[in-house]
């Protein structure tokens, strides 16, 4: 076992882990942060996506011994219930959850683009949001909401 320390939703945690034990598992099993969900193990489906320096990463495919100082972002460091974040609100407005256990990996991908590209086209919105899988078929919805709230972000609405 070895010690590593996180940067997790702008908070620092310690943990006593294996060298390659998933990121997924360090957020749920020692974090308590369920929102990336276990999906496939295999980097396919993208349930288990969050942003790691800026960029979506498939956490189920990220050893903790990699993670190192690189600042790591859930879907709970964007918002909760009371005061969601634009992305979360935008998927509840369009109704983008049917089972929602893919939502908080589309929530998180659609984050890493709107952030570098606050204003992405349609076409754009569908190729960075390719990799994550929605197996009961709301993709539609999902393209939406994220239409949505790059257009309120355009707006100047805040993320």
């Amino acid at each position: 076992m070895t010690t590593y320390r996180l940067q997790v939703n702008g908070k620092s945690h310690a943990v006593d882990l294996e060298p390659d034990t998933p990121l997924l598992y360090v957020l749920r099993n020692d974090l308590g942060l369920n929102g990336a969900k276990f999906g496939c193990g295999l980097g396919q489906c993208g349930s288990c996506t969050v942003i790691m320096d800026g960029k979506p990463v498939m956490s189920c495919l990220v050893p903790v011994s990699s993670v190192g100082a690189r600042a790591v972002r859930t879907v709970e460091g964007l918002g909760n219930s009371d005061t969601p974040g634009v992305l979360q609100q935008a998927f509840i407005d369009e109704q983008a959850a049917q089972c929602g256990y893919c939502i908080a990996g589309m929530i998180m991908q659609a984050t890493a683009l709107l952030e570098r590209e606050p204003n992405p086209s349609d076409a754009r919105i569908r190729a960075h949001m390719s990799p994550n899988l929605c197996r009961c078929g709301t993709h539609m919805r999902i393209l939406r909401a994220v239409r949505r709230a790059a257009d309120r972000l355009a707006a100047g609405g805040k993320r």
